[in-house]
């Protein structure tokens, strides 16, 4: 949120009982801007120069102003596909296109393009983002569960029947197949039994059980009790400290990880009982601030903090202008945060929307229609170019990772990282 009084007196008006107190906010030093309250557990990390806001980022063909998206034509590449549908809305921020009808993600065509070990590895869920034209997601569990064929699994082997069973398929798949396809299911097979081999005890592994995670369990533990990770995106981002600190495991120095955290679809109750600081929005935010100050601590302590950024993405935004409900309804442009030792932090990034309602950077023109959905200042492709270039990614590389990038001509990076 702005606090320079002109513009905090505009963002007041509009959010109505939404609306932080100026006094909540967390200042950010050196900058006219102040984080939600929730997010507290991100402060340290916005001193020390680690942290960096990118201001109204969404899917976009090419810059687009009010005037343009108002004139194109509905099935014009200028509107992207779905617009304030959040299922539509996800695929195109994972897939960093315009399309809808876009299969594959950003994150695995870059594994593909770049010849990354592993293809993007995520915790719980099958991401648009990790797939590839020639691979899928790697997809582990939460700490705590078992990594592997129940019954086939290395620890299983003690037991006669399974150790049979689990020869009888190692001849079988080491067995050439005729048809492409089986051959390629058949080392998929075999790769799988590998990767499940080495990093199930990794995966398993809750804290206090390893020796090993010990600083990582003591940078997490605000977040633990009877030992065990006491929030979902703690869990999922514990896990991933996990595998990158055994990252000889993943026989590869270069990784892409996804997780995810949900419920942010506040139609109504945002706040409770007119409580601005209180209420789900609030402890969703704080789940994410204590989960990723957690994981950004873990990586200070592993020595890998350059080497490791944490960057968040979502379907879009939400109406400046509440509803009735004391919520907000679907928009277009929204805020991310980037955290690492490589951030040029303390600094923020893309142009902040000017806050009023049917102005030039909402989409609305009546005031039935005037809700505050900004269309984005920068787009996902020129987000995803800055990391992806940090990551190792050449121009040409670029282009064929992100098609829209050169829509945007010398405009192609952010400059946050």
């Amino acid at each position: 949120m702005p606090t320079d009084a002109e513009r905090y007196a505009q963002y007041r008006g509009a959010r109505g009982r939404l609306a932080l107190p100026a006094d909540s906010l967390i200042a950010l030093t050196g900058v006219p801007y102040g984080l939600h309250p929730a997010l507290s557990a991100l402060a340290g990390a916005w001193s020390a120069g680690e942290l960096a806001p990118v201001f109204n980022v969404g899917p976009l063909y090419a810059p687009t102003t009010k005037a343009q998206w108002r004139a194109a034509a509905p099935n014009s590449a200028l509107i992207p596909q779905g617009l304030f549908s959040h299922a539509d809305q996800q695929v195109l921020w994972q897939s960093s296109g315009t399309s809808a009808r876009q299969r594959t993600g950003w994150g695995g065509r870059a594994a593909d393009v770049l010849a990354t070990v592993n293809p993007v590895i995520a915790v719980g869920s099958v991401p648009r983002f990790g797939l590839s034209a020639r691979k899928t997601p790697l997809v582990v569990p939460a700490p705590g569960a078992n990594f592997g064929a129940y019954g086939l699994r290395s620890e299983d082997q003690a037991l006669a029947p399974y150790a049979v069973r689990k020869r009888a398929i190692d001849l079988l798949y080491a067995q050439p197949q005729d048809i492409d396809l089986a051959d390629t299911y058949r080392g998929m097979q075999i790769d799988s039994f590998a990767m499940s081999q080495r990093l199930g005890a990794i995966i398993a592994a809750q804290p206090g059980q390893q020796a090993a995670f010990s600083a990582i369990d003591a940078a997490f533990l605000p977040l633990i009790s009877d030992g065990r990770i006491t929030t979902s995106l703690g869990q999922q981002l514990y896990q991933v400290a996990k595998l990158i600190a055994a990252n000889s495991m993943l026989l590869g120095s270069r990784q892409l990880f996804f997780t995810e955290l949900a419920g942010f679809d506040t139609h109504g109750q945002q706040v409770t009982d007119g409580r601005p600081t209180e209420g789900r929005h609030s402890q969703l935010l704080h789940e994410l601030g204590e989960a990723l100050a957690a994981f950004h601590r873990a990586m200070q302590a592993l020595g890998l903090a350059q080497a490791v950024t944490s960057f968040t993405q979502s379907d879009f935004g939400r109406t400046f202008k509440p509803n009735n409900s004391l919520g907000t309804d679907h928009a277009w442009g929204n805020h991310q945060l980037v955290l690492g030792g490589a951030v040029r932090g303390a600094a923020t990034y893309g142009r902040y929307p000017e806050l009023l309602l049917g102005g030039p950077d909402d989409v609305g023109v009546d005031s039935w229609d005037a809700q505050g959905r900004w269309i984005p200042g920068s787009s996902v492709d020129q987000y995803a170019a800055t990391l992806l270039r940090w990551f190792g990614s050449s121009e040409e590389q670029l282009d064929e990772i992100l098609p829209n990038l050169k829509n945007f001509g010398d405009a192609r990076r952010l400059g946050f990282i």
